[in-house]
């Protein structure tokens, strides 16, 4: 006889892929493996839609953030989309003395 066919909740599914949790997290949610979610179409479609929609809440969130006036997440997303860095060049110049030259010259300062 075989195995009764699990049912998914699918409200479930859709609530906590649009907050991002993992499929294992889902799976552990429902008391499955997620081989049997991956098995399941209609669950891939609502996981990745879901997930779509959970980016784009986020992604809105974000902006309003910014257009709050919040700075700090105008600096994060100019670093994401911009491609804006707080790095500092810095240029350093040796001189064309060796290493034992400059230790003979500050020997030579030092008192006896």
């Amino acid at each position: 006889m075989a195995r009764p066919k699990f049912k998914i909740d699918y409200e479930l599914v859709e609530r906590l892929a649009a907050i991002h949790c993992t499929q294992q997290e889902i799976a552990d949610s429902l008391g499955c493996s997620v081989d049997t979610l991956q098995r399941n179409k209609k669950f891939c479609g609502i996981y990745k839609a879901a997930i779509a929609d959970g980016r784009m809440s986020l992604r809105r969130k974000q902006w309003e953030a910014v257009n709050a006036g919040n700075t700090t997440m105008l600096v994060w997303l100019g670093k994401q989309y911009l491609g804006q860095t707080d790095k500092r060049e810095t240029e350093i110049k040796a001189d064309s003395k060796s290493i034992s030259e400059v230790m003979a010259e500050l020997a030579e300062k030092l008192p006896v």
